[in-house]
């Protein structure tokens, strides 16, 4: 199995940042992909930021040019740094890894708890 924990969420000012990190742990063998999403209660969750295996990266359109994900290969950790924060941004943010824990295992989505990112004045 994979864990992912999440830290860094919390309450911060219209036009503050945060730093989201996002540990994976366990048996893995290979990440495809690491990334967030967002949920407002009632609300669909929705992809905020994905770092692909090879660099690649995809932001929704209402986080670009404020958001910028980042991954230490290393340390199977992703980090959304999050910038301009504005009071729409108030949502659980979770981490996903796609990821397999064998050579022989096929790859699989697996989530974290989440953390409730708060932008109030």
């Amino acid at each position: 199995q994979v864990q992912l924990v999440e830290s860094g969420g919390g309450l911060v000012q219209p036009g503050g940042s945060l730093r989201l990190s996002c540990a994976a742990s366990g048996s893995i063998s290979s990440i495809r992909t690491m990334g967030w999403y967002r949920q407002v209660s009632g609300n669909q969750r929705e992809q905020v930021a994905t770092f692909i295996s090879g660099g690649t990266t995809n932001y929704a359109d209402s986080v670009k040019g404020r958001f910028s994900i980042s991954m230490d290969n290393a340390k199977n950790t992703v980090y959304l740094q999050m910038n301009s924060l504005k009071p729409e941004d108030t949502a659980v943010y979770y981490c996903n890894a796609v990821a397999k824990i064998g050579p022989w295992s096929p790859y699989r989505s697996y989530w974290g708890e989440g953390t409730l990112v708060t932008v109030s004045s």
